[in-house]
């Protein structure tokens, strides 16, 4: 009598997962990028902290070296995972997707690096056109922009690094600092394609069209959204500014006084200015600028006339780094006139930090109750 076929046992659950990796990794590469978004958002520490710097540089290496290892890699055949140590085997099968995360990291770090040093959303919109050229990627018609695309990021990311990092040393901001940072940005960027072109010089092309190219029009828009102060100017940032009837400083102790209701948490001091003929305005900030750092920021008054926002003053203030909530500082006006106003905190060349709005309007005398607040 025959015996019954043996039904196959199912396979387990580590093992359809990697079956199901392996199927869907190129629409799985954006949720990993997307992955390393929400992990750094988690986990971001101050720019100047050495192990966030220490942890950056690891993760372009190992981006650079799965770039560089891709590339030589492409147009032959895929590499026999069978024989393998376990621990290559699992890197040739998820190296993708560990390149992809890592990259989703640091243009995390960088894009909250840029929206803290800036009160525009320009940081945020980068961000969006950067998530959407990377799924787009994912499409097979678009397939050819694999390599570039991605040696396109790693040079942004290089860049980004530099600048952020780079002033740390300088201890200021500036156009000096900023072209330095970029040409330190550059040197891995042409150190890898003089090795890649020293390696497989039969590969010129293929180098200069997928890498140098890519990085070229990576620097340009980087040099072009400088100039146009479209980056912020990181790695400085203001994490406070608000608007108020009095600062009183003792010892290390700042007072705020503000008349501003508890509804309105959302504001800081009295964005809604009810002012007496003989108040003056007060604008409290605070800097993060890091450790050792020293230089000068700017504190310019606007309000704002038919044909819109007019300068009325300029206070320069010299800050201070290392604080951990940021260097404290406030500007003082005492000649105003109903309307809405604007206050910027800006660098010594008018790139922007912070602003606060506040509305001006005129109040009868009286007895006022302020209350305050403790900086």
């Amino acid at each position: 009598m025959a015996q019954p076929a043996a039904i196959p046992a199912s396979p387990g659950a580590i093992h359809r997962l990697k079956l199901y990796y392996e199927k869907h990794e190129g629409r799985l590469a954006p949720l990993f990028f997307v992955g390393g978004f929400v992990f750094d958002m988690l986990m971001v520490a101050r720019v100047d902290s050495w192990l966030a710097i220490g942890q950056q540089a690891l993760y372009l290496a190992v981006v650079t070296a799965v770039l560089a290892q891709l590339f030589l890699e492409a147009g032959g055949p895929p590499p026999a995972l069978e024989g393998m140590p376990a621990l290559r085997r699992a890197y040739q099968r998820y190296r993708t997707a560990i390149m992809s995360f890592l990259l989703g990291t640091l243009l995390n770090l960088y894009t909250i690096f840029f929206f803290k040093s800036s009160s525009l959303l320009v940081s945020f919109s980068f961000l969006l056109v950067l998530v959407s050229l990377l799924l787009v990627n994912q499409f097979n018609r678009f397939k050819w922009l694999g390599l570039s695309f991605k040696f396109a990021l790693l040079g942004l990311c290089a860049l980004s690094f530099c600048v952020n990092v780079v002033p740390i040393f300088f201890g200021q901001v500036g156009v000096f600092v900023f072209l330095a940072s970029v040409g330190i940005g550059c040197l891995p960027m042409i150190g890898l394609a003089a090795w890649i072109g020293s390696r497989a010089p039969e590969r010129l092309a293929q180098l200069r069209n997928q890498i140098l190219v890519p990085f070229g029009l990576v620097l340009l828009a980087f040099l072009t959204g400088y100039f146009f102060r479209v980056i912020p100017p990181v790695p400085i940032s203001i994490p406070f500014i608000g608007v108020y009837h009095a600062v009183e400083r003792t010892g290390d102790i700042y007072r705020l006084s503000h008349e501003r209701p508890q509804w309105r948490f959302w504001q800081h001091g009295d964005q809604q200015f009810r002012a007496q003929p003989d108040d003056k305005l007060y604008v409290y900030f605070r800097v993060f600028s890091p450790t050792r750092f020293s230089d000068q920021v700017q504190v310019r008054w606007f309000w704002k006339a038919a044909r819109g926002w007019e300068l009325q003053d300029s206070i320069p203030i010299k800050i201070v780094g290392g604080r951990a909530e940021g260097f404290r500082g406030y500007g003082v006006k005492s000649h105003w006139q109903p309307g809405a106003w604007k206050v910027q905190v800006e660098t010594e060349d008018e790139r922007e930090i912070g602003r606060v709005y506040f509305d001006l309007e005129l109040a009868p005398e009286a007895p006022r109750s302020f209350e305050v607040d403790v900086q």
